[in-house]
């Protein structure tokens, strides 16, 4: 089996920087050095460098393909396969391949390549990248349906960036290198503007750069190199959970700072038996704060926090580790050098900061300090136990006296200490043992009736009964108290885990979120109270249960989680050990609350937007429209009335005529935007009747003059009337119609096509324009929405949207399709009058109109 082929792909920031010509400038120079080398596929775009690099070069012929009536070629994969070159190029990686090919898209014609052993060379543009793709709709508007998994890009041995400034960009446009002229405008001023350049360009150095520190790290791991590169600066910052984590960020954003371009990153270390956990409030917060500073947020586990951070620090190939100071005291520091002291004698290359804070040498804070394991009342009874049972056995052990030795008698009171352990803890089975000890030496050690020991085994067998008798107690509260602590986490963990069910699921998180509060503590209210400054008074932005609090002091509990927030619990005091967890909601109801007026500034920001690119549209579109018009038709009759120059009757009836087309072209406009207004007021008159479609298609073809007679028409001599409309029928034919023609290339006039099925009459205006992308063709049924290259010459964008109002009126629909070849095909879909006239609401008519306008629901 031969070993897989190479990939080598050439990255692009935009079309038009050279990525084809240098793949083809490769492929010529391994020529050169004897290397078998064919071409697959390139697109030249027609541009004549790029076609003169393809001189010398072997071409595969590509492989016809005829799809709904066009023909297209393709990459002949079983050809290339066949030829078995060392080399072959294949253009533009992201491709669709034409249905019905071997496979879907080009990069899995690349992949069958490369499993043959032949090494492929290719193309693409960033925006075609499949995580990238929305990020670049966002920046240029315009939406790329062809994607390439990330994936597959990343597997590439190599990947080299053709890289051009936007500004050498726009030049080489400028210059007719990249379009044709009539093209070069309309680019330049959408998707070619120098901040859309600018931004592509960085998008493509970025992933380029993540690709890079990728390779870098495979390197290191199959080397087994453990030290760090110092290639890019990283910036490790522990966190706790305790409160000076904030301080600890901020300061590893000023180091990170101090070398530009240095990435931060804030890792907590989860201890491995998960049970001596973090103040999740505080982590909440801390994590919002680093990525606020630009960072990210980590989160590991380990037994050993000091050889997890390392292993994290070396694993992202950190240079330098934030810290801070330990809050244990002096007398702990002398047991045990800490975290810190430990992380820096292991860091190596790292390295580390140890940071002060306020919490410096303040101890654990209080929640992380054990209180024992069991409650009060097994306590009582383990005590109730020591002071019964010491007296019962003692007269038991007396009574058996002849028949037991004091070894026997040891082993009975470590029973009596073990159960009180297990019944009580630590504090009843020592007094079991120290009891034990007093009444063994007492009762049953000679000398007897005294607290002197004769012999020196005995003296070890008491000691040692002692002993154990503390160990044993020891373990059994230290695992009570686990158990506690850890029926106490999972408890905790499946409240926050139903809690982010329900606010990822509910409409209303942040209400849903205060619920779950309630419910999960059994309060009558709870009440999220927030200000705009510190000064200013309380005002409820959430609330459930019971009469809300309008102030912190309203409630039995507050929870503070910032100067300007506060959650306020009404029904019982919070315990304690809830508060943590409750702090825990409380910053996720932040979160929730800045979400929800984050919300609001959008939609409003969004209306405004509207609005504005409305009246920004129509101000554009109207203002031309209305005054090409009438400039025409008052340049016309001042003509006439001019009494200096004296016209033919010839010239007379042209100027007439001028005058005459602008007024209709004004009336045409004016009533446009009054059936509009009628549409988006539901006050537009209708008569709906039988109405035939070949006279409406004539009529509309009249109506549009000369520039409508190359217009073909196939419309059979026996088909149903519509229900119809005639008047807004013609109307709504006249506005497609004129769309298709205007644009349609010279020599390939439009054609109409109606045909009937189901109860439906379809009328089809094909042209073989530069059609429209399959995301956008909503958007041009939007009023004053022009897409395309054109200016405001093309007319107020109100056409197709008012066409499509009045169709969907009269009960039909108008749906825009891809023409095959090319272009776009417009299809009015009206109910025949035979189908209306029997059942106008039709079930299975209404079915059928529905699947073709969804969202639009017809009843």
């Amino acid at each position: 089996m031969a070993a897989r082929g190479t990939l080598r792909v050439y990255l692009g920031a935009a079309p038009g920087v050279g990525k084809t010509y240098k793949m083809l400038e490769e492929g010529r120079r391994r020529r050169e050095r004897g290397t078998d080398v064919v071409v697959g596929v390139v697109e030249t775009h027609d541009r004549p460098f790029t076609e003169n690099m393809l001189d010398g070069l072997e071409t595969v012929p590509r492989r016809p393909m005829t799809y709904r009536g066009a023909t297209f070629t393709e990459l002949d994969l079983e050809a290339v396969l066949a030829r078995r070159p060392d080399v072959a190029l294949v253009d533009e990686l992201a491709h669709t391949n034409v249905p019905g090919s071997v496979n879907t898209k080009r990069w899995q014609d690349i992949e069958r390549l490369l499993d043959a052993g032949i090494d492929v060379l290719t193309t693409v543009n960033v925006q075609h990248l499949e995580s990238l793709n929305d990020v670049v709709e966002q920046i240029t508007g315009v939406p790329q349906r062809e994607t390439v998994p990330d994936a597959i890009v990343r597997r590439a041995e190599q990947i080299e960036l053709v890289d051009m400034t936007p500004e050498a960009l726009r030049r080489r446009m400028a210059h007719g290198n990249i379009y044709k002229p009539e093209k070069i405008d309309a680019a330049l001023g959408n998707y070619f503007r120098v901040g859309n350049l600018t931004a592509l360009r960085e998008l493509a150095l970025l992933w380029l750069a993540d690709k890079v520190d990728e390779q870098l790290d495979r390197y290191r791991a199959d080397n087994g190199i453990d030290t760090t590169w110092e290639a890019r600066e990283r910036v490790v910052v522990a966190l706790t959970g305790g409160r000076e984590g904030d301080t600890l960020i901020r300061r590893a954003a000023r180091v990170a700072a101090r070398t530009k371009g240095a990435d931060v990153l804030a890792v907590h270390v989860v201890r491995g038996d998960g049970l001596a956990g973090a103040d999740p409030a505080n982590l909440t917060r801390q994590r919002l704060l680093i990525e606020s500073l630009g960072g990210t947020y980590h989160q590991v586990l380990g037994a050993d926090i000091p050889t997890a951070l390392l292993d994290f620090a070396r694993g992202v190939n950190a240079t330098q580790l934030v810290l801070g100071a330990s809050r244990r005291g002096r007398l702990a520091q002398i047991f045990s050098p800490g975290v810190g002291v430990t992380t820096t004698a292991e860091s190596g290359s790292i390295d580390v900061h140890l940071v002060t804070h306020e919490e410096a040498r303040r101890g654990r804070t209080g929640w992380s300090r054990s209180r024992g394991g069991l409650t009060r009342r097994r306590r009582l009874l383990g005590f109730g136990v020591a002071v019964a049972g010491l007296p019962l056995l003692t007269v038991v052990l007396d009574a058996l006296r002849p028949e037991l030795a004091l070894p026997s008698d040891i082993l009975a009171y470590l029973v009596l200490a073990v159960a009180t352990a297990l019944v009580g803890g630590l504090l009843p089975a020592l007094l079991c043992a120290v009891g034990g000890f007093l009444l063994l030496n007492w009762f049953f050690t000679p000398p007897l009736f005294q607290f002197t020991i004769a012999e020196r085994e005995n003296v070890f067998a008491l000691v040692a009964f002692v002993f154990v008798a503390v160990a044993v107690s020891s373990v059994v509260d230290r695992a009570a108290r686990r158990a506690r602590e850890a029926a106490r986490a999972s408890a905790e963990a499946q409240t926050l885990a139903t809690l982010a069910g329900s606010v990822l699921h509910g409409d209303n998180p942040l209400e849903a979120l205060l619920e779950r509060v309630r419910e999960s503590f059994g309060l009558t209210s709870v009440t999220l109270l927030e200000r705009a400054a510190v000064h200013e008074s309380w005002r409820i932005a959430a609330t459930v249960g019971g009469p809300p609090c309008t102030s912190p002091a309203d409630g039995e509990s507050e929870v503070p989680i910032d100067d300007t927030a506060s959650l306020v619990l009404r029904g019982h005091p919070l315990q304690a050990a809830d508060r943590r967890l409750v702090e825990a909601f409380a910053a996720h109801a932040e979160i929730a609350l800045r979400q929800q007026h984050l919300g609001r500034q959008a939609a409003a920001a969004q209306t405004l937007a509207e609005v504005d690119r409305l009246r920004t549209a129509l101000l554009s579109a109207v203002s031309h429209d209305l005054r090409t018009p009438l400039a025409s038709a008052k340049a016309a009759i001042g003509s006439l009335r001019s009494p200096d120059v004296t016209f033919s009757p010839e010239d007379t009836g042209e100027l007439l005529a001028t005058a005459e087309e602008s007024l209709d072209k004004l009336t045409r406009l004016v009533e446009n935007l009054l059936d509009m207004s009628r549409l988006q007021a539901g006050a537009l008159a209708m008569t709906p009747q039988p109405v035939s479609v070949a006279d409406a298609v004539y009529r509309a073809l009249d109506d549009l003059g000369p520039p409508a007679a190359a217009v073909r028409m196939n419309v059979p001599d026996e088909l149903p009337e519509v229900y119809a409309d005639s008047a807004l029928l013609e109307r709504v034919l006249v506005n497609v119609v004129a769309n298709a023609v205007r644009h349609s290339p010279p020599g390939n006039p439009p054609l109409i096509g109606v045909s009937e099925h189901a109860g439906l009459v379809d009328i089809r205006i094909i042209d073989h324009g530069p059609g429209i992308p399959a995301a956008d063709r909503d958007r041009v049924f939007q009023p004053f929405q022009r897409l395309g290259d054109r200016d405001n010459a093309s007319g107020v964008g109100l056409g197709l949207a008012l066409s499509r109002g009045l169709t969907e009126a009269m009960g039909g629909t108008l749906q825009p399709e891809h023409t095959p070849g090319g272009g776009l095909t417009m299809t009015v879909s009206l109910p025949s009058a035979e189908t209306a006239s029997t059942d106008p609401a039709d079930p299975a008519l209404l079915d059928r109109l529905n699947r073709r306008r969804p969202g639009k629901a017809y009843q």
